[in-house]
């Protein structure tokens, strides 16, 4: 038989080969994204418990206002626990000013954190959060258990918390809202408790 008409033969049966993989991996993929579940912020168990009321604070802002955390309030408040030096915290600075644009009439957003004055201050400048609460409080921090960052605490207008977790994305940031507007602690436990309805 001719080399090339073997060449040829040969050629198209790799090529269908190559088909047939290319759809059965496109399957895969499909069938991956049905059965991946969106990630919410990552709860964890220290601190105040999601349904209970968390300790009242009466703190000072950086510009010398008075501003109490936990207990009674016109409207629902994100507390977002950040650092100076936290690269995914500056990332997610942009997300906060987006959704206290679009949340603003019904929801506080504050930033809190501990250490120098001074560097929170210039920090605060530089960041255009001038719009923002800030404060710093070691036992804020401490009561939360918070040991990563970027953390956000969502307290109801009663003052109980109503989500928590650590934030990396604007996902897991609006989860929290989104979880609290679906009546549930976290996304995972919504759709946990979808999963059951529907078996």
């Amino acid at each position: 038989m001719d080399p090339l008409v073997i060449a040829v033969v040969a050629l198209w049966v790799v090529v269908i080969a190559l088909l047939i993989v290319v759809f059965a991996l496109a399957r895969q993929v499909g069938i991956l994204f049905e059965r991946v579940a969106p990630m919410g912020a990552l709860m964890t168990d220290a601190g105040p418990k999601v349904g209970e009321a968390s300790p009242r604070f009466d703190l000072m802002t950086l510009d010398g206002k008075p501003l109490a955390i936990g207990g009674a309030s016109a409207r629902n408040m994100l507390v977002f626990f950040l650092s100076t030096t936290c690269p995914v915290c500056k990332k997610l600075l942009p997300v906060l000013k987006s959704m206290r644009a679009a949340e603003g009439k019904s929801l506080d957003i504050v930033l809190a954190s501990d250490g120098d004055h001074t560097a929170h201050q210039a920090f605060h400048r530089a960041a255009g959060l001038g719009d923002f609460p800030y404060v710093l409080s070691p036992d804020l921090g401490m009561t939360y258990r918070i040991n990563r960052l970027p953390f956000a605490v969502l307290l109801d207008r009663q003052g109980v918390v109503r989500g928590k977790g650590l934030v990396n994305s604007r996902e897991q940031l609006e989860s929290l809202m989104n979880a609290n507007d679906l009546g549930h602690a976290s996304i995972q436990d919504w759709i946990k408790a979808e999963t059951a309805t529907l078996n």
